[in-house]
């Protein structure tokens, strides 16, 4: 990894994790530390989100395209004259969007929706650095519990641990930018200041195009 790709020079940084994995938390930390804009998920604004959790055969298709087609907006918005004076840290990576399809679509859906994505995000650049947060299926179950979302609540546990399996196979092939796999098991960036300065410290050191960080117990 060279330097021009470091946190702090990167255009474009993006924080990825499964649910629970604090991805979110994590893009909020680092667009304040480093002063980048922040490009965000909505869940919120998903008008089939809360059906798909009560029926998701019915509602599956639905709510994957929505999701895609706010991803493509926001991500379009980079090119965006008010984007290019400033770095940007976003919470998602467009190409994880087929993960979620092929948990929850048919066959036949998922065939409509990859002809879908495979047209409209063909075009999309890598991010310049990925900051892929790891846990284990139990953590991330756990936390996604505590936090209390009302649609979260009717997410069973087996869909979780599929998706945090998906996730895994995702970036041990991932190569189209560098990343930096973070355990996040024992690192809590959201109330210790010393977790995120020890991440962020580790992510500054990053030459690589791949590397890890474990923090013990």
């Amino acid at each position: 990894m060279s330097a021009r790709n470091t946190l702090r020079t990167a255009r474009h940084v993006v924080v990825e994790g499964p649910m629970g994995a604090g991805k979110s938390s994590l893009a909020r930390r680092l667009g304040e530390h480093i002063d980048a804009q922040l490009l965000l998920e909505q869940p919120e604004l998903n008008p089939f989100l809360s059906r798909f959790y009560q029926d998701q055969q019915r509602f599956a298709l639905q709510t994957q395209l929505f999701f895609l087609f706010q991803r493509l907006d926001k991500t379009r918005a980079l090119a965006q004259p008010d984007f290019c004076s400033r770095s940007v840290v976003a919470d998602y990576l467009l190409e994880k969007d087929p993960l979620f399809a092929l948990l929850t679509l048919s066959e036949e859906e998922y065939g409509l929706y990859r002809k879908v994505y495979d047209h409209l995000a063909a075009a999309v650049a890598a991010p310049d650095l990925v900051i892929y947060l790891q846990a284990k299926p139990e953590t991330l179950i756990a936390r996604v519990r505590k936090r209390g979302i009302d649609y979260e609540r009717r997410i069973g546990d087996a869909y979780l641990s599929a998706l945090a399996e998906s996730y895994m196979h995702f970036f041990h092939n991932y190569d189209a930018a560098p990343v930096m796999v973070v355990n996040s098991e024992n690192l809590n960036f959201v109330d210790s200041d010393d977790d995120f300065h020890l991440l962020v410290k580790r992510i500054e050191a990053m030459r690589g195009h791949r590397e890890y960080f474990n923090r013990g117990e």
